[in-house]
């Protein structure tokens, strides 16, 4: 690399950091709940994109672009972590809390009305989900946000994770049983009909 490429280089990612790092670095935190992580992620993601941008077509605005490189960065730390500790940490016993002796639901179903995605567009709900996501264990709340909020397949996290279909199913389903229990404290029942 000549010092022209390089100089160019480093004007890029200065640029970057600065027109796109507060946005990347709140895209990465509430995912990883751990500020020094996030910083991280957001420096391999311009790293990354520096070594890319020669491929970098335009075809998309360039914080979609880093976005997008964020993403895959967050999927390879959210692989290592759960590579990394054995799956039975990962036990959240909620069982008892939700079903009787014969397996039937303790509570009934909440009534919220209206769509849900009308929920997700009031700040004060974005911000009891994002409290209660962050009381769930780190890997269930990433891998629960990577399936329902970045729509990934059960299949990518699969092969990207290293985990069967089943280790997916049961961290979702024990992530969508914490955060029941978390809203139905902190949201449904303060805000009943909502």
């Amino acid at each position: 690399m000549n010092l022209a490429d390089d100089t160019t280089q480093r004007a890029h990612a200065f640029h970057w950091l600065e027109e796109h790092g507060d946005a990347l670095y709140a895209y990465a935190l509430p995912r990883v709940r751990n500020p020094d992580v996030a910083e991280d992620l957001v420096q391999e993601t311009l790293l990354a994109a520096i070594k890319a941008h020669k491929n970098f077509a335009g075809m998309s605005a360039e914080r979609t672009w880093l976005t997008g490189i964020l993403k895959h960065k967050l999927i390879d730390h959210l692989r290592k972590s759960v590579r990394q500790r054995p799956l039975s940490e990962l036990d959240v016993d909620v069982s008892d809390e939700f079903f009787d002796s014969k397996g039937e639901w303790k509570v009934s179903g909440f009534e919220f009305g209206g769509r849900p995605e009308a929920l997700l567009e009031r700040e004060e709900f974005r911000e009891a989900l994002q409290s209660c996501l962050s009381k769930l264990p780190s890997r269930i709340a990433q891998l629960f946000w990577l399936r329902e909020a970045e729509e990934v397949s059960t299949d990518e996290l699969c092969q990207e994770l290293g985990i069967t279909p089943t280790n997916v199913w049961t961290m979702l389903h024990r992530a969508r049983l914490g955060l029941r229990r978390c809203l139905g404290e902190n949201w449904f029942g303060k805000n009943p009909g909502s």
